[in-house]
């Protein structure tokens, strides 16, 4: 009877029957559905039906780019919810926009969020500001794989990631206020970063792969690993070269229950990937050049009843920091070098536990005048926590409860509170000591509720915070957020949030000729409102948005005359704005994989400040200086056979001024940022094993302005290859 079941083909199911054994007739079978009546589908909940789509071309990028918005988790809230059912508007840069654009670093993967800002000292990513919304480099928390990353040092390195675009999966950026679900410095919102996770592959053939074992088949053909290689390199203007590497295993085997009673023959997996990359260049604009490397390993086990997941990264770079703090030093150098560890697991289950442990440490040199001691000074940052979180799924949705203690300190030669000589640490292949201390312990305790019903889900929760930087009372951050599914295609959001960000290290005690700290610093805070819509179909995806952050007590550096020097400060500040973007994918409106226009995307951002205080301000370094107007469009399309090509403009019209400088002296005079425009280009020939690619950024050679007296590269091409196996 066994083998007669065993060789029975899959039957497909075509029509509804009504008749009373028709249930019985799908016993001990394999059903593939192969119909579903338009009665049905308008039925049910869009996210959910977008969900349970199957491809008739899973070799399609798009189709893989629909199923990773359909299945996989977002940021936004504390229990996992998939892209298409969360309800808050996510925006995710998928891995065929990683893989197509002309991005030289994940800074410049940035860019093509029509909400973020990325801020750029020279190119290729080495010296970057990234924030959102209209606020500053230090009011975001970014994530690497849900681990907070960031640093308490200052925001201006957070952009030091250990991963390579190969090891990249996709980005997803939320906007507005997350403090309710990512605790400290996520006031203005959050960026998760997530890494390829190597997947056992059943349909791979080969030696090397395993396979799924049914009856009475050999087991041990299971315990097999699987291996999978890429590797690239690229060089071009000015002088830039580098490579990478990436190797990655999975492997099948029995594994055990948690609640006992054997293996029983179920199969689980535990696998890895190591990756490595080295880059460096002259530097297209004056004193920026630089050397970078890093290396990353991600694995994890998976068993029946849970999973673990860690990570490890390494980064290093050491760059020619033109004008980092000052127009009036512009032969700045730094030395960055990183560490980030993290370990986590997860039950399965209706009840699922998270907890999760990790350690970040950033250490940096920075030389106001390079190859000299003027201005010298050493920093070391660690951050360790530890948070578990719990959700459970019930009658009423789905609840999480959750725990974090967060310690951050700093042993420095300039930042923090004198040390005594017995508490002072060596400074790493210096001959000299930390002589600055500062530590705080940030602890946590947050609640969520989310309804999930057909046309309707509903997200609120709130964060308890205590920190002993200040008094000792608890400090709450609420929030709520709404989505609402009114007619097929549309979804409808509405969200309230209110955050908080404790100023950095540097806000409170960075002092140079040109900077003062402030040690009374206040915590930002911030009322988030947004509303939105977005239209989805099977070939076009349109989201509109508009957003209000009230801020109070914002931080930033300003000057109050043209002769002083700039001040950490607190100030009330409001940001606003409307965003609108859509995308069109013409394979599938014209249902040919090899149509010749592949995707287009075009997106709009407009915002606009109001400060509510009257203390009059000569020069904002960073809170004021926003995008008013930011533009971003992308073209992918098919040349001819393999080759393709994708196209990106970028326009953008910034706020603010800043002073100018001659022969690295003021003028005091106040310049406006003029607006620009950029034109990038990526051509890509890619088959089975290999690629090849050639790309060329701001095509037009404009020179434009990020940051005040720092000219932006003209041209730069690069070319390169990368091979799979």
């Amino acid at each position: 009877m066994q083998q007669k079941i065993k060789r029975q083909g899959v039957a497909t199911f075509r029509h509804f029957c009504r008749k009373g054994y028709s249930v019985f007739a799908s016993l001990h079978r394999e059903v593939r559905i192969g119909v579903l009546t338009v009665g049905m589908l308008a039925s049910v909940n869009i996210p959910k039906a977008q969900a349970l789509q199957v491809s008739t071309h899973p070799d399609e990028e798009g189709e893989a780019d629909e199923r990773e918005l359909a299945e996989v988790a977002v940021a936004g809230t504390m229990a996992p919810l998939a892209a298409l059912q969360a309800a808050r508007i996510v925006s995710v840069i998928t891995s065929q926009q990683i893989e197509s654009s002309a991005a030289q670093s994940v800074n410049d993967l940035l860019k093509l969020a029509v909400g973020v800002d990325v801020r750029q000292r020279g190119g290729f990513g080495i010296q970057t500001d990234i924030s959102i919304d209209g606020g500053t480099f230090d009011q975001i928390t970014i994530l690497l794989n849900g681990v907070n990353i960031s640093s308490p040092h200052t925001g201006h390195l957070a952009a030091d990631f250990p991963v390579t675009l190969s090891d990249i999966e996709r980005i997803e950026v939320l906007e507005g206020a997350a403090s309710r679900v990512y605790g400290a410095s996520a006031f203005g919102g959050a960026i998760n970063i997530v890494t390829k996770r190597p997947t056992p592959n059943p349909s791979r053939k080969g030696g090397g792969s395993w396979r799924v074992v049914k009856g009475g088949e050999d087991s041990s053909q299971a315990k097999h690993p699987q291996f999978s290689c890429d590797a690239g390199a690229h060089g071009g203007s000015y002088m830039t070269f580098g490579g990478d590497a990436r190797i990655a295993f999975t492997t099948r085997q029995p594994l055990p229950s948690l609640t006992g009673g054997g293996g029983g023959g179920s199969a689980g997996s535990f696998g890895g990937s190591l990756s490595a990359a080295y880059q460096r260049s002259d530097g297209a604009t004056t004193n920026s050049d630089f050397q970078k490397g890093n290396a990353y390993f991600r694995g994890y086990y998976d068993a029946r009843d849970f999973s673990i997941d860690m990570q490890a990264g390494y980064s290093q770079k050491a760059y020619g920091a033109n004008t980092f703090y000052s127009a009036a030093y512009p032969n700045q150098y730094e030395r960055n070098t990183r560490y980030i560890v993290s370990l986590g697991a997860e039950t399965k289950g209706r009840v699922r536990v998270r907890p999760e442990v990790y350690w970040n440490r950033l250490v940096d040199n920075f030389e106001l005048i390079r190859g000299t001691t003027t201005g010298e000074n050493f920093h070391r940052s660690d951050v360790h926590g530890a948070r578990v979180s719990a959700d459970v799924k019930w009658v009423a949705g789905r609840t999480a409860v959750g725990a974090e203690v967060r310690e951050e300190g700093i042993y420095s030669t300039s930042l923090g509170i004198p040390l005594n000589d017995k508490s002072r640490h060596k400074v790493p292949r210096e001959d000299l000591f930390y002589t600055r201390h500062d530590s705080r312990t940030n602890m946590s305790f947050n609640v969520e509720h989310n309804i999930l019903l057909p046309r309707f889900t509903a997200s609120i929760g709130v964060l308890a915070n205590y920190n002993t930087r200040f008094d000792s009372r608890l400090r709450f951050y609420p929030g709520i957020d709404l989505a609402v599914t009114p007619a097929t295609h549309w979804r409808l959001f509405a969200s309230y949030n209110k955050g908080f960000r404790l100023p950095t290290f540097t806000d409170l005690y960075y002092k140079s000729p040109t900077h003062q700290g402030n040690q009374g610093m206040q915590a930002e805070e911030s009322h988030s409102v947004q509303v939105g819509a977005t239209y989805r179909t099977a070939f076009m995806d349109a989201s509109v948005k508009a957003f209000y952050h009230r801020g109070t007590d914002m931080i930033d550096w300003v000057m109050y005359s043209a002769d002083d020097v700039f001040h950490s400060a607190n100030f009330n500040l409001d940001n606003m704005g409307v965003q609108a973007q859509a995308a069109l994918r013409f394979t599938e409106l014209f249902g040919k994989a090899d149509s010749y226009l592949q995707r287009l995307s075009v997106g709009y951002t407009y915002m606009h400040q109001h400060r509510r205080d009257d203390v009059a301000i000569f020069k904002s370094n960073y809170a004021m200086e926003y995008l008013r107007h930011k533009l971003v469009a992308t073209l992918d399309h098919r040349i001819v056979a393999r080759l393709s090509a994708s196209w990106t403009l970028r326009w953008q019209d910034r706020m603010g001024s800043y002073i100018l400088y001659e022969d690295a002296k003021s003028t005091g005079r106040l310049v406006d940022y003029a607006p620009y425009a950029t034109l990038d280009l990526k051509l890509r020939w890619t088959a089975r094993h290999y690629e090849l690619w050639v790309e060329g950024t701001n095509l037009t050679n404009h020179r434009y302005y990020d940051l005040g007296n720092i000219p932006q590269p003209g041209i730069v091409v690069l070319a390169g290859a990368r091979v799979r196996f």
